[in-house]
């Protein structure tokens, strides 16, 4: 039997749902509009670069999500870690700052907007919400393996419990809404982050996402059911899904996803095109264009998606499209 493990964690999710109409829209790309707003996320630490160097740039692109319509932020912490920091010449408390900023600067977004709004008497009506992102260990190491899952020797339950376990508390004690474990390449990851949940006593809904090279399994080889079944048995887990993939392999990635949960279903691929981690490039140009990303939203919907939006290459014009089709209705 699927949902065996609905609890608070769901329920928050679906009367957020519920509350924007059945669908909740996430942002879209971060670190591809940082860039295109002029910052150099040439580094190790990515799109985190900037909460250092230009956390205006951030805010901003922050606002021209919600101003595009989407209900969830997600923070610029995916490549913030706290070893990353340190790394860096920071110390353990400046880097949980660092880490806490990234939560300050979306919620500060968020009252900006609200006020901005609020002025001109617009009212906002459904949530906004926003979600504290978690990468990878792959994604610290910068070296293309949170699009393998291939992490070596370091490739322990216990080891990746360790690594991510400080970073998780602090980023839940800064104020989100969500938690959002983004990215996940294999199920060792997986497991860490639902049994970090339980060991922390995270009391805020998460989600987890995977990403998939193939639409059947993520990038690890492990199969998208068995990764499924992970979140599903964890009561602090409101939904799951996948984020970062092409557009034509989301639909039988959301049947398979069905198969083993009745958790909410959030569906955030990228632009169709292929990032290169080693070479840190997108190396083909066969994205598809905005129209053709929101042609695929109707089927989505129909399959079952509840939380859509876009990850990598997509952009404001991407989410705002979104909204308007499903302000549309889909048939």
């Amino acid at each position: 039997m699927v949902g065996t493990a609905a609890g608070a964690a769901e329920g928050a999710v679906r009367r957020w749902v519920d509350a924007a109409g059945g669908r909740l829209v996430l942002d879209g790309g971060l670190a591809t509009e940082l860039e295109a707003n002029g910052a150099d996320l040439n580094d190790p630490l990515w799109s985190a670069k900037c909460l250092l160097s230009s956390p205006h740039l951030i805010r901003k692109v922050h606002m021209d999500y919600l101003e595009a319509g989407a209900n969830i932020l997600i923070t610029a912490s995916y490549q913030a870690t706290i070893q990353g920091f340190e790394s860096k010449g920071f110390s353990k408390e400046q880097s949980e700052n660092l880490l806490t900023k990234s939560v300050e600067i979306a919620l500060e977004a968020r009252e900006m907007f609200l006020k901005e709004h609020l002025e001109k008497s617009i009212p906002i009506q459904h949530p906004i919400l926003v979600a504290a992102s978690i990468g990878s260990y792959g994604a610290y190491l910068a070296d293309g393996s949170e699009y393998s899952g291939d992490y070596g020797e370091a490739g322990t339950k216990e080891f990746l419990k360790d690594f991510h376990r400080r970073r998780l508390q602090v980023l839940a004690e800064a104020g989100p809404d969500l938690i959002a474990f983004e990215t996940i390449p294999n199920k060792l990851e997986a497991q860490a982050y639902v049994e970090l949940l339980e060991e922390c006593n995270i009391n805020i809904p998460a989600w987890l996402s995977f990403n998939s090279k193939d639409g059947v399994h993520i990038v690890s080889g492990d199969s998208v059911i068995e990764c499924t079944t992970i979140a599903d048995k964890c009561a602090k887990v409101g939904a799951v899904g996948i984020n970062c993939t092409p557009p034509r392999f989301i639909h039988g990635l959301i049947l398979s996803i069905r198969k083993v949960t009745d958790k909410p279903i959030l569906i955030y691929p990228n632009s169709g095109e292929r990032y290169d981690g080693e070479k840190k490039e997108w190396v083909e140009s066969t994205g598809v264009s905005d129209g053709d990303f929101v042609s695929y939203v109707n089927e989505w919907c129909k399959d079952g998606a509840a939380l859509i939006g876009g990850c990598c290459r997509t952009t404001p014009n991407t989410i705002r499209a979104i909204q308007r089709t499903l302000n549309q209705g889909f048939n």
